[in-house]
């Protein structure tokens, strides 16, 4: 098999399954059970073999199948509600874009990793655990990719514009200043020279190793409705938040400072910009990429247990949920041994009763979806993104399975039991624990596929409906 083939047909099995594991169109009623297993029907009529699924799904596509993108797109189209053509064609060019990537990633990967890489680039060769295409940034050409993607290494020069009103220069992504120079008044201008590096997160780039630069992009990840601009209020809500989290940390972890911004009042002219702690600092998305740190065994308990003590907390006593996944998530490694880094934390869900019955003022977010009284939506965030991607991703990309899935379990009962009979530890624990199956977000449903105005989600990222077999609970 070429290393397209291979690309494609690895690709097209992860699509298959996130459409699987989503329920897409009734996708499951194809599936069928018999003496021989179990069987899903493409449209061409393959017969497709399934097994006992990974993490997050009942049944995923046997390692030994061999797809064809084009019949897994195919049968998406033959499932599909006609009102989401729209989306079923965008989501075929994300499948597009992600081959792509893939295959660019695949041809170059000696290269970067011959080239002592950073821990952000390294961070960039590992697949999101659940979203299919995330190597798909719709917008980016072959050559941008490779100009500005962490996974090719690159370094590149910043861009300044002067904004009418501000007495100093804006600085731009390269990728963002065509829609830049599009605001009435707005024109390109000589600054400083500052050559950046791009990291996981695209539109965050480092300046050095203590400073990095948040600055919107004219590119979708994770679904074509994921824009990568900056709304205004989003930064002064991320500032907000990071107050808060800075207040109810633990000893243990450190919280970056995101106090520094500016927004022209359009959403690709703003910036912000990052300060980091001393140390080295290893992204959480890192330690399951190739030879990155020593004894990882024992890393990865010492991290499940810094992450699981502070979530829980937050969520018992203050009503707190982090948006803080892979991404945003770091360890710091120091003389006075090792913390946990949290960063970008707009995305947070805070109650304001349960801060203001722990004698803490809620924040005045712009964003009102970022509160929220009711402890169901809470535990939504809390198992899609503590439990399932910044712990389970990890444990279980890291250790075998059933280790990890016991150490996983023990050492969150061990964080709910600091909080014994609290309702909310309670909850907490039904909701994962004790339950039988675990909440999952639609992803490709929400971000790609259907318009909101058919989900009805307030926020496509925070959009449930899938859901999985517990892999915490004992075989």
């Amino acid at each position: 098999m070429t290393l397209v083939d291979s690309t494609q047909a690895r690709l097209a099995a992860r699509v298959l399954d996130a459409l699987l594991r989503e329920d897409y169109g009734g996708l499951s009623r194809r599936v069928s059970r018999t003496r021989e297993g179990v069987r899903l029907t493409l449209a061409d009529g393959m017969i497709v073999r399934l097994v006992p699924g990974s993490l997050y799904q009942d049944f995923v596509v046997a390692p030994e199948e061999r797809l064809r993108l084009e019949q897994v797109l195919a049968t998406l189209a033959e499932v599909a509600d006609p009102a989401d053509a729209q989306g079923v064609a965008a989501f075929a060019d994300e499948c597009a874009a992600a081959l792509t990537a893939g295959e660019l990633h695949a041809l170059h990967a000696d290269r970067v990793l011959a080239g002592e890489p950073s821990y952000e680039t390294l961070a960039a060769f590992v697949e999101h655990p659940v979203y299919p295409t995330s190597r798909a940034r719709v917008g980016m050409s072959a050559a941008d990719l490779l100009a500005y993607a962490p996974e090719f290494g690159p370094a590149f020069a910043l861009r300044w514009v002067a904004v009418p009103g501000h007495d100093e220069p804006f600085p731009v992504h390269p990728l963002t200043i065509d829609e830049a120079l599009k605001v009435e008044g707005v024109r390109e201008v000589e600054g400083r020279p500052t050559i950046v590096r791009p990291t996981l997160s695209m539109r965050t780039v480092e300046l050095d190793a203590r400073t990095h630069l948040k600055l919107p992009i004219p590119v979708s990840t994770l679904g074509v409705r994921n824009r990568r601009s900056i709304k205004p209020g989003t930064l002064r809500d991320g500032a907000l938040a990071e107050l808060l989290v800075r207040e109810l940390a633990d000893p243990d972890v450190l919280v970056a400072d995101e106090q520094t911004y500016a927004h022209a009042g359009h959403e690709y002219l703003a910036w912000m910009i990052r300060r980091l702690p001393e140390g080295r600092i290893v992204p959480v998305a890192a330690l399951n990429a190739p030879t990155v740190l020593d004894r990882l065994d024992d890393v990865i308990p010492g991290y499940l247990r810094l992450l699981l003590r502070w979530n829980v907390r937050l969520f018992v006593r203050y009503g707190v949920a982090l948006e803080a996944h892979q991404q945003n998530l770091a360890l710091v490694f120091a003389d006075d041994g090792m913390k946990l880094l949290v960063k970008d934390n707009d995305g947070l869900l805070a109650s304001p009763a349960r801060l203001r019955a722990a004698g803490v003022e809620p924040p005045a977010f712009t964003d009102e979806r970022m509160l929220t009284d009711d402890p169901h939506a809470l535990a939504d965030v809390f198992v899609t993104i503590t439990l399932h991607l910044a712990a389970a991703a990890v444990a279980f990309g890291a250790l075998p399975h059933e280790r990890a899935a016991r150490l996983l379990r023990e050492t969150l009962a061990e964080a709910l039991d600091e909080h014994g009979d609290d309702p909310m530890a309670r909850l907490l624990r039904a909701r994962t624990l004790d339950a039988a199956r675990l909440t999952g977000k639609s992803m490709i449903t929400a971000g790609t596929l259907v318009a909101k105005e058919r989900t009805g989600a307030r926020d496509v990222n925070k959009y449930y409906g899938a859901s999985g077999p517990n892999y915490l609970r004992r075989a």
